[in-house]
């Protein structure tokens, strides 16, 4: 499974992509950049479409550039994305994966009804962008809002990948979430609805949720979460999930035990194995560059631990002993216990 870091333009540090940085990640195979940050930083959309988003950023050929559409940022403007204006910077910046360039995204706080208008005026911009390699979305809704996304998005049987959105503010738990199963039963649904395509989730970087990602099959997925933990001052643990290591203002969390502490201490990646445990605490530009790294450091490792396993058959029996504390261990156990 591709795990595509999400980037922003008004900090492209840590350079985890250039080999002459400090925190240069061999594993790093893709980036994400959204179209909206573009939109308001004209100067920079301009130099990206000049030179193309792989060159503007320095990166090697073999990584991918990912363009998120910038919908959810549009809309909470009350605004839309300018289509004109995605169409042609897609174009010319010419990155490797692209959504359409609007879709109608439903909160869990929508009526059914209001769930389903959002389905009908996303499904409008699938079929108007079924050409020249847009990628369709899928939001992850309630039934039957679902099933109709699924039985429209076969028409669109020219495309190869499809996008899954619409799961964040439900695996966040915001009011009105749908259950983390029925979460899960979409998930399963879409996956065996389009067994030849490939699949890409929207905004999951957790631990946890990475084995569920990978557990159900699914091809990629972006994360921004490795540099928003960082800004607040935490760090993801392997098997365990977030720790707070540096106090920086109104965030708290739960801090590392003692065994964690020294498992920070022994971390193989740049990041720790150059700054130490001091780097991890750090404020400033520095500390969050340190903690950026070691987050995404640990994802990466994360789902390679998670194919390696898959792939010799030994997921079952490790599973247990690495993963601890997490909510969505249950939902783990249910689709091992069903599927492997």
């Amino acid at each position: 499974m591709l795990i595509v870091a999400g980037l922003t333009l008004k900090n492209l540090k840590p350079r985890v992509w250039d080999a002459m940085s400090p925190y240069y990640l061999t594993e790093v195979r893709a980036v994400m950049l959204s179209y909206s940050d573009f939109h308001h930083h004209p100067v920079q959309r301009r130099k990206a479409m000049e030179v193309g988003l792989h060159r503007w950023l320095g990166l090697p050929e073999d990584i991918k550039v990912y363009l998120d559409n910038g919908a959810f940022s549009f809309l909470r403007r009350a605004g839309e994305t300018p289509r004109e204006e995605y169409e042609t910077f897609v174009q010319s910046a010419d990155p490797y994966w692209y959504p359409i360039p609007q879709d109608y995204i439903p909160t869990p706080r929508m009526t059914l009804a209001e769930q389903q208008q959002a389905y009908a005026r996303t499904m409008d911009v699938n079929l108007e962008y079924r050409r020249d390699g847009y990628v369709p979305i899928i939001h992850i809704s309630r039934r039957p809002v679902l099933d109709e996304y699924v039985v429209a998005v076969k028409a669109l049987s020219e495309k190869d990948h499809i996008a899954l959105g619409g799961i964040v503010p439900n695996l966040l738990r915001a009011p009105k979430a749908m259950p983390y199963a029925s979460v899960l039963a979409g998930l399963k649904q879409v996956r065996q609805e389009f067994a030849d395509k490939q699949l890409h989730v929207f905004g999951i970087g957790g631990i946890a949720t990475l084995h569920l990602a990978a557990l159900l099959g699914m091809d990629s997925v972006d994360s921004s979460g490795w540099r928003n933990r960082a800004a607040r001052g935490i760090v993801q643990l392997a098997g365990s999930g977030d720790r707070v290591v540096a106090e920086l203002g109104k965030w708290r969390g739960r801090r590392p035990d003692k065994m964690e502490w020294e498992k920070l201490a022994g971390c193989p990646c740049p990041a720790c194995q150059q700054f130490g445990l001091d780097g991890l605490k750090a404020r400033a530009m520095e500390g969050f560059c340190n903690r950026a790294a070691h987050n995404l450091w640990t994802l990466l490792d994360e789902a390679r631990q998670i194919e390696h396993h898959l792939r010799a058959g030994t997921y079952r029996s490790w599973y247990r002993n690495h993963l601890n504390n997490s909510i969505y261990l249950r939902l783990i156990d249910e689709i091992v216990t069903t599927a492997l």
